[in-house]
C-alpha cells in the first residue's frame, strides 16, 4: 500500500510561488513527468510559443522522477514565472498527477500534455477555441496518424475498441494526452487511480458536452514509454468494469419539472409562481440537468458562478475563477 501523497514545490520565496491571483479566464497547462528530463526543456518552450499572448501558466508534476528532472524543473523556474513545478518523491501516477495539479491551478480551462513531448502544444489553441465557441466541457484530442512502434499502436487500438464498445463514450482516442477542458468540471468528477483515461466517459456521465478534434502527434525523441501492452489492454479492462458502474449510476441530466408542466427553469425565468416551500434566490435560477450547469459557465469576464460550490472545496474552485 503506497504511502500518503507528499508533493514538493521549489518554496515559499521561489518566483513560480509568488501571487495566488486567478488567471481571469486563462489557462493552465498540466503537464505530469516521469523521467522526462530530456523532454521537458523543448516542451515547456513550445507552450510558450504556441500560447503567446494569451493569459496561461505552466503546471509540471514531476512524479517521481531519478533523472534530474526536478533539479533542472527547480531552476527552469527562477527565470520562467509562468511555470511552477511540483514533485513527488516516488511516483503515484499520472491520474493522481493531474488530479493535485488541477487543484493547484488557477485558470478556468485546464490544457493536459504528456510530458514525452509527442503531444504539439500548436494544438491548444484550436481546442481553447472549439470549447469557448461550441460551449464544450471537454474537447479530446484524436491521434489521427500516430507516431509510435507497433506494439504501442496495436495495444492502444485494441484497448480504445474495447472501450468504445462497453462504455459508448463516442471518443475515438480518449488515452491521447492532450485534452482541454473546464477546471470546474474536473473538479467534480469522481478521482481514482486511472482516471485520465476515462475523462469523455466521466464528462458525458453527468451531462457534459464532449467532442473530439484531430491533433498532430510526433515520435519520443528521447526517454522510454512507461506503458506496456498489458497496462493498455488488461488493466484497462478491469478500469472499465468500474467506470461502466459509475455510468450506470449516474441519473444526470435529469429533467425537472413544476405542477404547471414547465421545465423548473422555463417556470422561473417566464416567472410562474414557484412551488410551495421552494425557495428562488435569484430570478434566474434554474434546476440543473447536468452536474456542471451554471447560468454564467461562459462568461466572458471569467467569473464562474460555481465557484462557491461546496464539492470540491470553496478554495479550490474559486482559485480558478476571478
Amino acid at each position: 500500500m503506497k504511502s500518503a501523497i507528499t508533493m514538493t514545490s521549489p518554496g515559499p520565496d521561489h518566483p513560480s510561488a509568488q501571487g495566488e491571483e486567478p488567471l481571469c479566464g486563462g489557462v493552465s497547462v498540466l503537464i505530469p513527468a516521469r523521467d522526462e528530463r530530456d523532454n521537458l526543456p523543448g516542451l515547456i518552450a513550445e507552450v510558450h510559443e504556441a500560447l503567446a499572448g494569451q493569459r496561461y501558466e505552466i503546471i509540471v508534476v514531476d512524479d517521481g522522477s531519478s533523472d534530474g528532472s526536478w533539479s533542472w524543473l527547480k531552476q527552469a523556474a527562477q527565470e520562467d514565472s509562468r511555470l511552477r513545478p511540483y514533485h513527488h518523491g516516488t511516483s503515484f501516477g499520472q491520474s493522481t498527477s493531474l488530479w493535485q495539479a488541477a487543484r493547484l491551478a488557477r485558470g478556468r480551462w485546464l490544457a493536459t500534455l504528456d510530458g514525452d513531448g509527442q503531444n504539439d502544444p500548436a494544438d491548444l489553441p484550436d481546442m481553447l477555441s472549439l470549447a469557448t465557441l461550441e460551449k464544450l466541457d471537454l474537447v479530446a484530442g484524436h491521434r489521427t496518424q500516430r507516431r509510435d512502434d507497433a506494439v504501442k499502436r496495436v495495444s492502444s487500438r485494441l484497448a480504445n475498441a474495447i472501450r468504445q464498445a462497453l462504455l459508448q463514450d463516442d471518443t475515438p482516442d480518449t488515452g491521447c494526452g492532450i485534452k482541454v477542458m473546464r477546471r470546474d468540471v474536473f473538479l467534480r468528477l469522481p478521482y481514482f487511480d486511472h482516471m485520465h483515461r476515462f475523462l469523455p466517459a466521466l464528462v458525458r456521465a453527468q451531462g457534459g458536452k464532449v467532442q473530439s478534434l484531430a491533433v498532430r502527434h510526433r515520435e519520443r525523441v528521447a526517454g522510454v514509454s512507461k506503458y506496456g501492452f498489458f497496462d493498455r489492454l488488461w488493466v484497462g479492462i478491469a478500469d472499465i468494469v468500474g467506470v461502466m458502474w459509475l455510468v450506470r449510476r449516474s441519473r444526470l441530466p435529469s429533467p425537472l419539472e413544476n405542477i404547471f408542466g414547465h421545465a423548473a427553469s422555463e417556470a422561473i425565468d417566464h416567472g410562474s409562481l414557484p412551488l410551495v416551500g421552494t425557495h428562488v434566490s435569484t430570478p434566474s435560477a434554474s434546476a440543473p440537468t447536468s452536474l456542471f450547469d451554471s447560468p454564467s459557465r461562459y462568461q466572458a469576464d471569467g467569473h464562474d458562478a460555481a465557484a462557491g460550490d461546496s464539492n470540491p472545496d470553496q478554495a479550490d474552485v474559486a482559485r480558478g475563477a476571478c
